[in-house]
């Protein structure tokens, strides 16, 4: 059971979970080195601290089999501010990963060598296998249900994996990072997708692939997606469980090769960075290979990879069988609500309201309804005129995982229902339409449940479990024991009407027992 904060039990903060030890992943990559450090090693990782320094370790390292003195040095600084971090954050354990770059070079064990002097860690330099290996879990940790292709873009390699569920086989590396296309094109896109054409050819995961969905990991993949929302002005700016028809992708992707060729300028750019603009064409290059290859249908961009993945594989298998989902707005719960243990008391209650009304669930449409439970209170402190659009913007824009879009817009909606009521317009209009006509139902009725529920029982536990709902003679009862007579009253009979309509009920009354 996560405990509150107190002085006594933790020097952190109080919106950080009391006991938590930090974890720290310290990813040595070919384009850049990153420190990620991670509230507690969990099975929904929430991240306390994420820097990235470029250094560019992988520029030249096919030509001359070397690490550039420059590159090293830039990397070498970067990490010994990262250490600072780790050791003024407390952080317990601290893993260091490097890849590709590392790896192929010559000097990579005395480059190894001073980082390990400065992290007082050991590094665990992964091979190509490896590489697939915790990029292909860290898709797991994040969608637990993808079974497809997965593929992870570094500066230096390409790895590919095919992943269904927690179970990946069939890993592979390919000489197809971003920056070695850029040398091994000498600067020309069209050139890097001859050179990507060649080398997937050698895939065997390609070659006899039957999956349909491709799920894409890395920074420059991230900005082509990212640039891809801009250009059809999608109104979530996420990243994480992005799903777009792979044609879609595609035709982006010749767009970007064809403009570097002839400079032309593509709308949208502007929201990626400086440091991935030039990188984005033989990104591109390599994906439009890669989709034509796997003849996929879906492309889904994942922000989670090596890292998670890394962390994931460190779990023993209970906690690798736990919904992150859940565990993440349980979390939200215990640190936001004034009465975590009410979010129990909503999901049963509003399971037997389904039941009675005939409202079937499946697997997916139950862990939803109890996610919403758990984040049901998160926006209590905010100012009663904003407590819906600030809720919205906490679920729409927070770092759960384990969800699609549509299920995060659907869990945004709950709570607009919820605070706002059936009347009112929310100004994230169209980021909620997201969840589409099925969920949208679904999130007005559990938003209706929750305007009965709150002021029947003051988001305190032990009250609602007295109450039930029932059907007769066509007619949504709300059944109260007799020593809470006193709570029928004008607004919760106004609000019971209201839920009866969204259940379809053209009529309700309260009953006394």
């Amino acid at each position: 059971m996560i405990r509150f904060w107190s002085v006594e039990s933790d020097p952190a903060g109080q919106g950080r979970i009391a006991g938590a030890k930090p974890v720290a992943v310290l990813d040595i990559g070919s384009n850049s080195v990153r420190l990620v450090v991670y509230e507690r090693h969990a099975r929904a990782l929430t991240v306390l601290y994420n820097e990235k320094s470029s250094s560019a370790l992988g520029r030249g390292v096919a030509a001359t089999g070397q690490l550039a003195d420059d590159s090293m040095a830039r990397a070498l600084k970067a990490i010994q501010r990262f250490a600072l971090v780790c050791q003024l954050m407390d952080v317990g354990n601290v893993h260091v990963i490097a890849t590709s770059a590392t790896r192929e070079a010559k000097n990579g064990p005395d480059f190894v060598k001073a980082v390990e002097a400065i992290m007082e860690a050991p590094v665990r330099v992964l091979s190509g296998s490896e590489e697939a290996h915790y990029a292909a879990l860290g898709v797991a940790a994040g969608m637990p249900n993808f079974d497809g292709v997965v593929g992870d873009l570094g500066g230096g390699s390409l790895e590919l994996a095919v992943l269904k569920g927690h179970n990946d086989r069939k890993g592979e590396t390919h000489e197809l990072g971003v920056i070695r296309l850029q040398d091994d094109s000498n600067l020309v896109p069209r050139r890097a997708s001859e050179i990507s054409r060649q080398r997937l050819a050698k895939s065997g995961i390609l070659d006899k692939n039957k999956r349909k969905t491709f799920c894409a990991i890395g920074g420059t993949w991230r900005a082509l997606a990212k640039l891809h929302q801009a250009r059809t002005k999608y109104p979530l700016h996420m990243v994480q469980d992005y799903a777009v028809p792979a044609t879609e992708i595609s035709a982006l992707c010749e767009m970007l090769i064809g403009a570097q060729q002839g400079k032309e300028t593509i709308s949208g750019l502007e929201v990626v960075s400086s440091s991935r603009k030039d990188l984005l064409p033989y990104g591109a290059a390599v994906l439009a290979e890669l989709l034509r290859a796997g003849e996929f249908d879906t492309v889904v961009f994942s922000a989670l990879g090596v890292r998670e993945g890394f962390l994931f594989d460190k779990l023993d298998d209970e906690h690798k069988d736990i919904d992150p989902l859940l565990e993440s707005t349980r979390e939200m719960s215990q640190l936001r609500a004034r009465a975590p243990d009410f979010a129990e008391d909503l999901i049963s209650i509003s399971g037997q309201l389904f039941e009675v009304v005939g409202l079937q669930e499946t697997e997916d449409e139950v862990r939803l309804r109890k996610a919403s439970c758990y984040i049901s209170d998160i926006g209590w402190r905010a100012h009663p005129d904003y407590r819906g659009e600030q809720s919205v913007d906490m679920v729409a824009f927070s770092d759960i995982v384990g969800i699609g879009h549509s299920g995060r817009a659907f869990l945004a909606q709950t709570l607009a229902f919820r605070y706002m009521g059936f009347k009112q317009k929310s100004a994230s209009a169209k980021l909620l339409a997201l969840a589409g006509p099925q969920l949208t139902k679904r999130a007005r009725i559990i938003g209706a449940f929750f305007r009965v529920a709150y002021p029947l029982a003051a988001a305190m536990p032990g009250i609602l479990t007295r109450a039930r709902f029932s059907v007769a003679d066509k007619t949504l009862v709300l059944h109260l024991p007799a020593d809470l007579a006193f709570l029928d009253g004008e607004r919760l009979g106004s609000r019971h009407r209201q839920l009866a309509l969204e259940t379809g009920f053209k009529t309700s009354r309260i009953q006394i027992d």
